[in-house]
């Protein structure tokens, strides 16, 4: 029988890694609250660990000593893994300590783009080489500390770059003003701010300048909410289902994530959505309406709305997601591929994609890219469409590794 699912999201990779940084830069030992725990959270504190930064790891707390001073060896390298942030915050935090850091990542992060963001670092007059391909990993950072300033920043690829640097603001000896001449996904930067401030900082924005204080961050205790972007597949699967309905408890109305505005998209196509003050419910009504929808905002949950697509009633348009192709693959031609080998209809441009239903999705392996949204997405599609399978279900380990058996139990509980 369909019914009702309650279903309980692990901690948002955003927020996680944030903490580690504000937390290892803090003054005093702050404990962090269900931090996530896959790949890229564990390559993150890992990297901290190398820096000399002790952290403690518990099944439900991380403890971290922070100093403000930067890493405790004045020399370190450091692996990277898969993880965006790790690659792009651990560099920025050890520019304000004093020492030699090198810094390599995965093939896949290798290929993913830095220049921005290292541009903006040697303006600051910090000592950065590209040991290969410039604006990507290796790198090594010479730090002698950060003395602050202004810099511009184009941060059109990626709000990861600005907020590096709004995260290394507190640790300049003067401050810093960054004046951004592009952004994407600047629910992101609302995060950092939001999250700075619990750390004790206050970032005023003047126009595209954000005006950062030195002085530091102090410790404290921090709770990490559950994952905005993981949770879209959970409602995904309830809107597809007729009468199926998801809650997922933590995230409400006062949630940091822009990517709960996913339910809105939903909501839009015919779902039936209720979002509370700490939780959000997601009914599948039998209706799927085809519509055309911005994502530069929620860009992460493309994927998703790409892959539940072949159930509407009508064409699905998603436009200015150019960013996604920078991401752990090209997003944009891999669910392009992906709904085709399916038998479905689909057009893509420079930073949009159409899908246009048709008959029902056949089956067919999912070419991953070793992408864990890519994966995570298209299980939802398996939900009416029996027989997908994936060439490497595993690397949804990167932010979720029990998603397989979370989204087993989802099935029990709403198909049946």
């Amino acid at each position: 029988m369909r019914g009702m699912a309650l279903v309980d999201i692990p901690g948002s990779k955003s927020l996680t890694a944030r903490a580690l940084f504000l937390a290892a830069a803090a003054d005093g030992v702050t404990t962090l609250r269900r931090p996530l725990r896959s790949d890229d959270t564990e390559g993150f504190a890992e990297g901290l660990v190398r820096l000399g930064y002790r952290v403690g790891r518990t099944p439900d707390a991380w403890q971290v000593d922070g100093r403000p001073q930067g890493p405790a060896v004045r020399e370190a390298d450091v692996y990277c893994r898969d993880g965006a942030t790790t690659a792009r915050f651990l560099p920025t935090l050890a520019a304000a300590g004093h020492g030699t850091y090198r810094f390599d990542a995965s093939p896949q992060m290798r290929r993913r783009p830095l220049l921005p963001l290292t541009r903006a670092l040697r303006d600051l007059g910090v000592d950065l080489r590209h040991e290969e391909a410039e604006g990507h990993h290796p790198l090594t950072v010479a730090a002698a500390g950060v003395e602050g300033g202004d810099v511009v920043l184009d941060a059109g690829q990626s709000s990861q770059y600005l907020t590096a640097l709004l995260l290394l603001g507190p640790l300049t000896r003067t401050g810093l003003r960054v004046t951004v001449t592009d952004l994407v996904s600047a629910p992101y930067v609302e995060i950092t701010l939001a999250m700075m401030r619990a750390f004790g900082v206050e970032v005023v924005r003047e126009g595209d300048t954000y005006v950062v204080p030195p002085g530091g961050y102090r410790a404290t205790t921090y709770a990490i909410e559950p994952d905005a972007s993981t949770a879209s597949y959970f409602f995904a699967a309830a809107a597809v289902t007729p009468g199926a309905e998801v809650t997922v408890p933590g995230l409400g109305a006062g949630a940091l994530q822009g990517d709960l505005g996913f339910v809105d998209v939903l909501r839009a196509m015919g779902a039936r959505v209720t979002v509370g003050a700490d939780r959000t419910t997601v009914r599948g009504t039998g209706e799927l309406r085809g519509l055309t929808v911005n994502m530069r905002d929620v860009s992460d949950t493309m994927p998703t709305l790409a892959a539940i697509a072949p159930y509407a009633s009508g064409p699905v348009r998603i436009e200015d997601v150019a960013n996604t192709r920078v991401k752990e693959c090209d997003r944009l031609e891999a669910c392009a591929h992906n709904l085709r080998r399916l038998g479905v209809d689909v057009a893509t441009g420079p930073d949009w994609i159409e899908i246009r239903p048709g008959a029902a999705p056949e089956a067919a392996e999912i070419t991953s890219y070793g992408d864990h949204r890519i994966v995570m997405s298209f299980a939802v599609t398996g939900l009416r469409a029996p027989g997908i399978s994936f060439d490497d279900p595993g690397c949804v380990r990167k932010t979720f590794p029990g998603f397989h058996e979370a989204f087993a139990d989802l099935r029990k509980d709403i198909v049946g």
